[in-house]
């Protein structure tokens, strides 16, 4: 009996809808946005008339000057003696250009931090590029497992968010289930809203594969299609963006908390990752391939580490708890198992089998939470780690599971639990950290620390340390 099901996508058959930029001045384009997202997960840009635009692409490095602090240093200005200063140059990356249909006349692009002037890189080569840069070290990280170790990925991302008529005091929008179609009723605003939101997507080049309600108050999801990892980045940041702009235009805010409801499930950023070898062997039907092992045995070995990086904000742990279909606290996988951090789905179709990682939020930067994945996948594939950890699979989540149990399965190794367990886990973690870069590590440990500190050292109530984090996400 075949049960092989759902689309097929692979790194060479996908097609993805990419602008031309030499269609620029057919398109009505009368300004291009150009942004980047800091060590804090904030969305920032510059607008540029197109006439100007057009001249920098003309020029020997098509790029803007950019402070320093605003990759997210900006943050670390308080702290007594920093005083960050010099400028970047962005790099416009037009592959990335796109429309962007919540501002007519204007479309969106991306880049990559660099050095102005080269600096002594390895072997003594000169270099300009920028460690701290998000993009750049995602796009380091994919080519070194692609050039050494023949495996290449696709990543398709769920995009959680709730809808909020009001954020002092936080109130949603609308009152509804897990897909209950009561949540989307017709010629409601927040029916309004998705439909202009999923149109805005499919017009930018961002493919769909549906929309619906969440289980969250005023909760909903967008699941896109699989990209390279790069691309799925990209496109992350513009879907959020495309949502803010038209939740804002509506008079609602979007918010990427991850748990602003205590009394009910919380909204994540699940992540959709197939392992391709570019030698062409096939996948077995009955079994992960050697590739697909490795790279689950490198997360399970570094999944306390990671989701310093995946899960950055106090607010993170609030919705990674046991029984909220959160992934729970414990380091296991388990074959269609949403109480597992990880979790295997369509294993017995090896064209659409997948892994759904359930450790990410929405106040993580992409491009980052991707990069430190596919780094403790690459140390696992690199190294040929045996996988230790069993699948749970059962009737049971991990947490059900007796101690004797658990050690059967190999899982004995819990989560971090908040994120001071997460940092520390990170410092711990010299693997992980060595593929990443010292310097990238030290830079956004220290913005994050600050970051944390704004969101919850102030001396506030419960209901005003929300209203600040859904401001900020």
């Amino acid at each position: 009996m075949d049960l092989t099901h759902g689309v097929v996508y692979t790194p060479h058959t996908l097609q993805l809808d990419k602008w031309n930029p030499d269609r620029l001045n057919e398109s009505g384009c009368n300004y291009v946005r150009i942004y980047w997202v800091d060590l804090a997960n904030t969305r920032r840009c510059r607008i540029l008339p197109i006439e100007h635009f057009k001249a920098l692409l003309k020029s020997n490095r098509p790029g803007v000057n950019i402070a320093k602090v605003t990759l997210g240093v900006v943050y670390l200005t308080l702290a007594p003696g920093f005083a960050p200063i010099g400028e970047y140059l962005y790099a416009i990356d037009i592959a990335s250009l796109r429309p962007c249909p919540f501002a007519p006349g204007h479309f969106a692009v991306l880049g990559q931090f660099e050095e102005k002037t080269a600096l002594t890189g390895p072997n003594d080569k000169p270099s300009v590029e920028v460690n701290l840069c998000p993009r750049t070290l995602l796009r380091r990280i994919t080519q070194e497992l692609k050039q050494s170790y023949n495996t290449e990925f696709l990543v398709g991302f769920e995009t959680e968010f709730i809808l909020l008529k009001s954020t002092d005091p936080v109130e949603p929008a609308s009152i509804h289930d897990f897909s209950a179609s009561v949540g989307l009723l017709a010629g409601s605003l927040p029916t309004q809203i998705l439909q202009e939101i999923a149109d805005a997507l499919v017009t930018s080049g961002i493919k769909l594969e549906m929309y619906h309600t969440e289980a969250a108050p005023g909760q909903y999801e967008i699941v896109g299609v699989p990209r390279t990892p790069l691309e799925a980045a990209d496109a992350l940041v513009f879907t959020r963006e495309i949502i803010v702009q038209i939740a804002g235009k509506h008079g609602l805010h979007a918010s990427f908390a991850p748990r602003p409801f205590m009394y009910s499930a919380g909204s994540s950023t699940h992540a959709h990752i197939s392992v391709h070898n570019t030698s062409g062997e096939p996948k077995p039907a009955d079994e992960m391939s050697k590739h697909e092992s490795a790279f689950l045995a490198g997360l399970m070995a570094h999944l306390p580490a990671i989701v310093a990086l995946t899960l950055p904000t106090s607010a993170s742990y609030a919705r990674m708890t046991d029984g909220v279909w959160s992934g729970g606290t414990y380091v296991n996988w388990g074959t269609e198992n949403r109480e597992a951090p990880v979790r295997l789905t369509n294993f017995h179709s090896p064209s659409s089998r997948n892994f759904e990682l359930r450790f990410i939020d929405g106040t993580a930067n992409p491009h980052i939470a991707l990069a430190a994945v596919l780094a403790a996948g690459l140390i696992g594939i690199r190294d040929s780690t045996p996988l230790e950890v069993k699948d749970c699979s059962g009737t049971k989540s991990a947490a059900e599971l007796t101690e004797e149990e658990r050690k059967t399965l190999g899982i004995t190794t819990r989560m971090s639990l908040s994120l001071a367990e997460a940092r520390a886990a990170l410092e711990k973690d010299s693997e992980l950290s060595a593929l990443l870069g010292a310097d990238f590590i030290e830079a956004f440990s220290a913005v994050n620390k600050t970051l944390d500190a704004e969101l919850n050292g102030h001396s506030e109530s419960k209901e005003q340390k929300l209203t600040r984090l859904v401001k900020f996400y």
